[in-house]
């Protein structure tokens, strides 16, 4: 059955001047794609396997299960809204970080304000010490999975190390075949200088998923998106991954990271003592910049910093408004903002 699309079909009109002055009117079709790490969504049922200790009902943080569905309602409402400005479907393509089960995710799709989206799921268990995994949502309407896998991160000399896996996801969005790469790099949590090394681990794993892709199709269209634990500058992201912030450098295998330019104007994901911080990136293949307007082109990037979403008040006013501060409950949303991009094509 061929995809149909529906309200996505957002019409930008275009004029075109030809040589003799007239115009011509053009209409494109946009795709949202977004990422958002949803900070420790956890449920609420012991799992022996990890240390999820902390998010149970008689653990560090009284994670009730009204705690857990106050989580579920305010993140089903972040979602919802994300890109909506342009395309009022919303995320086509959802890269999410941070997530304990398929369980919860299962229950965060089938909270009201998302529900009608219809959401499908990737997951697997990766081996993470604290259970905290990757994962990707999609619209069936207008994406059709063709195949998926995990790759597992392995650092030389460490064979007790276990950190999230990075997920691939592969299919066809109105004839267009896109590569999903969805990663969650080892943190900064003991130092940043320490744990470099463990993310230019990640960065070289990514890369070679990406050559891997390559290797069947130069011009593959992929998105590697995840909170990277580094910003667009760092060099596990520029030099070890091999990105540009310039779309005319974005050849012979660079990729195109757009979040570069907004990182640069202090725009950031995430805050920690006074300074912003733009972990949470979506990254291009040059296909996805310099090809055909009948098959999808980046259009925009953004981070979706709306008010709601930031620390009303106090010390961290501003701040993204998180579900815990210091070991109290806040009952916000996430630590980090979601970031999302928008691809377009001719409307045919």
């Amino acid at each position: 059955m061929p995809l149909t699309f529906r309200s996505i079909l957002v019409f930008l009109m275009v004029f075109v001047t030809s040589l003799t002055h007239s115009q011509e009117e053009k209409s494109y079709q946009l795709l949202c794609v977004a990422f958002y790490n949803l900070e420790n969504l956890f449920d609420t049922i012991n799992d022996p396997s990890i240390n999820d200790e902390e998010f149970l009902p008689d653990g560090k943080n009284s994670w009730t299960g009204k705690r857990y569905r106050e989580k579920l309602d305010h993140l089903s409402t972040v979602i919802s809204r994300i890109g909506t400005d342009l395309c009022p479907d919303g995320p086509v393509i959802l890269g999410i970080s941070e997530v304990e089960n398929r369980k919860v995710l299962e229950d965060l799709v089938r909270e009201e304000g998302i529900r009608s989206k219809d959401y499908q799921i990737v997951h697997f268990d990766t081996p993470d010490r604290r259970g905290i995994d990757v994962g990707l949502l999609y619209q069936p309407a207008f994406f059709r999975l063709l195949h998926a896998t995990s790759h597992r991160l392995s650092i030389p000399g460490e064979p007790e190390y276990r950190t999230r896996d990075q997920l691939v996801v592969s299919g066809v969005c109105e004839h267009d075949t896109l590569h999903f790469i969805v990663g969650h790099w080892p943190s900064r949590s003991s130092g940043e200088k320490v744990t470099l090394p463990y993310r230019v681990a990640a960065a070289t794993l990514a890369r070679n998923i990406v050559d891997s892709i390559f290797a069947v199709s130069s011009q593959a269209k992929i998105i590697l998106m995840g909170d990277l634990n580094d910003n667009p500058t760092d060099k596990s992201v520029l030099k070890v991954l091999g990105t540009t912030a310039s779309k005319e450098h974005a050849t012979n295998g660079i990729l195109y990271n757009p979040m570069t330019q907004l990182y640069k104007k202090g725009i950031g994901s995430l805050a920690y003592r006074d300074a912003w911080s733009l972990f949470d990136q979506m990254i291009l293949s040059a296909s996805l910049v310099h090809g055909d307007l009948d098959s999808y082109r980046f259009y925009r990037v953004k981070v979706f910093n709306e008010r709601f979403l930031a620390q009303p008040e106090g010390e961290f006013k501003g701040y993204p408004y998180r579900t815990y501060g210091g070991g109290v409950y806040m009952g916000g949303y996430s630590d980090h903002f979601p970031v999302y991009l928008y691809l377009y094509k001719e409307a045919r």
